[in-house]
């Protein structure tokens, strides 16, 4: 990935990871011309998200703030992480999940 591709891409990959509503913002004006950048942090946010909202329902369930502030400080990291990848022009797979996630949605920006 060259330098042009990275600076083309770097404004949506960063609207990625800031909302549900951004990373669907990102994947449809990235339909147009294809960028390989905006595309891979589209993948993760989108897989960031989903995870996000899947085990808020399960911890929803424990009634626990113990178990509530290290979910919300685990997936906080993990979104810091994202952005700054993406402000930084690197593309740095999320730990832990980021392979999974660009193979759950690889068919995004193909």
């Amino acid at each position: 990935m060259d330098q042009n591709t990275i600076e083309e891409g770097k404004q949506m990959g960063i609207v990625a990871y800031l909302t549900l509503l951004g990373t669907l913002i990102a994947f449809f004006t990235n339909q147009d011309k294809r960028n390989a950048f905006t595309t891979f942090h589209v993948r993760q946010a989108l897989g960031l998200w989903l995870l996000f909202l899947a085990m808020g329902y399960v911890v929803g369930i424990f009634d626990d703030w113990n178990i509530t502030y290290s979910w919300w400080i685990f997936f906080s990291v993990l979104f810091i992480y994202g952005i700054m990848g993406a402000i930084s022009g690197k593309t740095n797979k999320i730990p832990l999940l980021g392979d999974l996630f660009q193979k759950l949605f690889k068919s995004i920006g193909q």
